[in-house]
């Protein structure tokens, strides 16, 4: 598991609307129990009103998804299956938001 890879969202009941999550934890803390995620949700179930910078949108397997910070939380890595894709070249996009969650800027 690495920092910023994306996997599919192990949650049958929220799926369709949050297909992805992806991995903010740092590396750095790979000897946890838990990691650290943010859903990813398709964008066309979100409100247009979101702003930008906490909700970057990025292309996950063709489809367009929002990166919802304010809802990150643990989850158990046996739950994390195979990595989808690395959102790595998007980064600093992920850690503004996260920073627009904790600081309001």
């Amino acid at each position: 598991m690495a920092q910023w890879d994306v996997y599919a969202n192990p949650s049958v009941r929220t799926r369709d609307a949050v297909p992805y999550l992806v991995d903010l934890q740092s590396d750095l803390l790979a000897g946890i129990g838990s990691r650290f995620v943010a859903p990813l949700v398709r964008s066309r179930l979100l409100s247009p009103g979101l702003p930008r910078g906490l909700c970057p949108a990025f292309t996950v397997a063709g489809e367009t998804v929002v990166l919802m910070p304010h809802e990150a939380g643990p989850i158990s890595p046996r739950l994390l299956k195979e990595s989808i894709t690395s959102l790595r070249a998007q980064s600093h996009e992920i850690v503004a938001a996260l920073d627009a969650v904790v600081s309001g800027v």
